[in-house]
């Protein structure tokens, strides 16, 4: 308090008046309630105003910052990747998240983004600083982070790496991250008395407006921030009780803490519900059936026929091929003239529209191939990625897994609303890697390490 008196004082010297330098002072948020919501439509979202409350959606689109054609800057999306682009301003490219599953080459198992065999839950896959990371380094640790969400994935990765709690649902009880210590004795105590409810968006509403209640939040001087994480269903009833749990959300919180002090920003991750198995035969549209295990076969005998038989693919995963990298060592082969002759082969196979190599990702400059490359991470994907044909099912049997390819974004919303914001709607596609630099600027605290994004405003 003493300095910012000091401060007030010389600028007042200076010819601005005190009463100016406050209000330009109280400008800058003293908390960001960031919500990210899976499973969000703008289509859906507009298509169900009418029933919403006014307290609710209804308030943050008509009075919020709208930008209604939000989008990812990478391919493929899911919950973990969009919620880590969101937190680090980056791409999977540079922050090491590119989906919820990635496949450990020191094991070839697949493994979980967020999990980990000592902490059970943690941050150690993000390759970079996170917004509440940066938070944390202005304030010296003295500024607030929690996040709840309704899965591990977001609420490990939008707390980032140095947050004082993270916590979501599993089944019917709550969980804790221990990777962040030490624990808060409301955020335990709150835990142990109270289970989540089979509405688990209420839960994870009830949890954070607490938060705000007893972590400190409203006495803290430094900026503090909120991560919470909902999910929606593609129906009228789900997006009404969104609705009521935002509202929900933000009056609880204004009504502990200044409303010219709380800048709330809402989001979705850019993920929609699956089709169906089958459902594009069922009406005629072009279809076929990949098999990415069968492909790998396919691709190691035509490799052993140029070079000599031996085991050139170690596995596949998802639409990726991996190689066998120590092996191609020991044969002195060319890993460029390797892909090269493995990617003119693939070229050749049904329900193949591209095949990208990781030296052509990692050397490109392509427009072309942009949301390609920023959805590549060199550590965590394979060697060839296949460009499966839309409306193909990519099968592996190996993995047991089955997914239709689509190639179609369907927009989400990216909405700022409180601590001063205008309202306005800008109809401009929009990026979800713009989040974190938006809420620096307004913070006053510097972006991501890998944040290289322009602010939205």
């Amino acid at each position: 308090m003493r300095n910012r008196h000091l401060y007030i004082t010389l600028l007042t010297l200076l010819g601005f008046s005190a009463e100016a330098v406050a209000q330009a002072l109280a400008q800058t948020p003293q908390l960001v309630v960031t919500i990210t919501i899976d499973q969000l439509r703008t289509d859906y979202m507009e298509a169900y105003a009418p029933l919403y409350q006014s307290a609710g959606l209804k308030r943050l689109l008509n009075e919020g910052m709208v930008f209604p054609n939000g989008s990812c800057d990478f391919t493929p999306v899911d919950r973990a990747s969009a919620t880590a682009s969101m937190a680090t301003g980056s791409t999977p490219y540079y922050n090491g998240i590119p989906g919820l599953v990635w496949l450990n080459r020191s094991t070839l198992r697949p493994q979980n983004i967020a999990e980990d065999p000592k902490d059970g839950h943690a941050p150690l896959q993000l390759a970079t600083s996170t917004i509440s990371d940066e938070l944390k380094i202005a304030t010296g640790g003295q500024g607030k982070v929690f996040a709840f969400a309704t899965d591990a994935e977001r609420a490990i990765l939008s707390a980032g790496h140095a947050a004082d709690g993270a916590v979501w649902v599993s089944g019917s009880k709550w969980n804790i991250a221990p990777y962040y210590t030490p624990e808060n004795q409301w955020l335990s105590w709150y835990t142990r008395q109270y289970k989540p409810v089979e509405d688990i968006n209420k839960s994870v509403t009830e949890i954070a407006i607490k938060c705000v209640e007893q972590s400190g939040i409203t006495q803290n001087e430094k900026p503090s921030m909120l991560f919470v994480s909902y999910t929606v269903n593609p129906d009228e009833m789900s997006y009404k009780m969104l609705d009521y749990y935002i509202a929900l959300l933000v009056g609880g919180i204004q009504h502990k803490m200044p409303k010219d002090r709380v800048l709330f920003v809402l989001t979705g991750t850019g993920v929609t519900t699956k089709d169906s198995e089958g459902e594009n035969a069922s009406y005629r549209i072009p279809t076929g059936k990949f098999y990415i295990n069968r492909t790998a076969n396919l691709l190691n005998m035509y490799l052993g026929a140029i070079h000599g038989a031996a085991q050139y693919v170690e596995t596949s995963f998802q639409n990726q091929i991996f190689l066998n990298r120590k092996l191609i060592d020991k044969k002195n082969l060319n890993m460029g003239d390797l892909l090269r002759q493995a990617q003119e082969f693939l070229l050749q196979i049904a329900g193949v529209r591209n095949v990208y190599t990781s030296n052509q990702l990692m050397t490109s400059d392509s427009q072309m191939l942009q949301r390609i490359r920023n959805g590549f991470n060199v550590e965590k994907s394979g060697d060839l990625l296949i460009d499966v044909a839309p409306g193909w099912e990519l099968i592996n049997e190996d993995m047991q897994t089955t997914s239709t390819s689509r190639i179609n974004s369907i927009p989400f919303p990216i909405i700022f609303f409180g601590a001063g914001i205008k309202a306005g709607r800008v109809l401009t596609p929009v990026t979800v890697d713009r989040i974190a630099p938006t809420v620096a600027r307004a913070i006053r605290i510097r972006a991501p390490n890998a944040c290289s994004a322009e602010p939205l405003f």
